[in-house]
């Protein structure tokens, strides 16, 4: 296979692993804070096919931006107010839990694992999957309908302009695509993604430190 067709195949497994976390991390915190309705429809699921729109994901694979089904919620089943729009958190947290553990496996692979072809692709996999859910994760929380972050607009707007907002979200969503894949977002993403991306690997230093003292204690030397 051809590296671009690696390519390809790499993130079409990592859009296979990143976007059910991010709508299963959905549902869940729609259900602990009070809301059945997504556990009920089967997307407190980890399976591809419970949360994949065909065209989001071909989107996404292919032009770095895409979306998902998305997760039912009732207002009137949550515990409150609050917790019904609290559930938005839950796709991001669950990408940025999952980058840190990916950066995780993949730190252990590029100090201690034996040079192969499937420590190769398993390590591309791995950073492409750190990289998918930081992408999703800051992509998401801008504050802008549907988008995840759009729930920040409710502390300073009126419901009536909101929730008036809300019923044009299909047309903001393609709006919003077109700007990204027009590039007109790429500086600002670039910066978040780095921060959140330099975030992570302060937060996985430990591994570098035991490593790094792995190799002076190879060769005799304290530091």
């Amino acid at each position: 296979m051809s590296s671009r067709g690696i390519y390809y195949l790499i993130r079409t497994l990592v859009a296979l692993v990143a976007i059910p976390f991010h709508e299963a991390g959905h549902a869940l915190a729609a259900w602990l804070l009070g809301d059945p309705t997504a556990k009920q429809e089967g997307r407190l699921s980890l399976n591809p096919f419970k949360h994949f729109d065909l065209l989001g994901t071909l989107c996404m694979v292919f032009a770095g931006v895409g979306w998902a089904k998305p997760v039912s919620t009732d207002r009137a089943t949550s515990k409150t107010e609050a917790g019904h729009g609290a559930h938005r958190a839950g796709g991001p947290v669950a990408n940025l839990i999952l980058a840190y553990l990916a950066m995780v496996v993949w730190k252990l692979l590029y100090y201690w694992a034996p040079i192969t072809e499937l420590t190769i692709f398993a390590a591309r996999f791995l950073q492409y999957l750190v990289m998918m859910d930081v992408s999703l994760a800051v992509f998401n929380l801008i504050p802008v309908p549907p988008l995840d972050g759009s729930r920040v607009l409710l502390a300073v707007l009126p419901e009536r302009i909101y929730f008036g907002m809300m019923k044009y979200e299909r047309v903001i969503l393609i709006v919003m695509l077109a700007v990204v894949w027009g590039g007109f977002l790429d500086g600002p993403l670039t910066v978040l993604n780095n921060a959140v991306w330099d975030l992570l690997d302060l937060g996985t230093g430990y591994i570098d430190q035991i490593a790094l003292s792995a190799y002076y204690a190879s060769i005799g030397t304290v530091i």
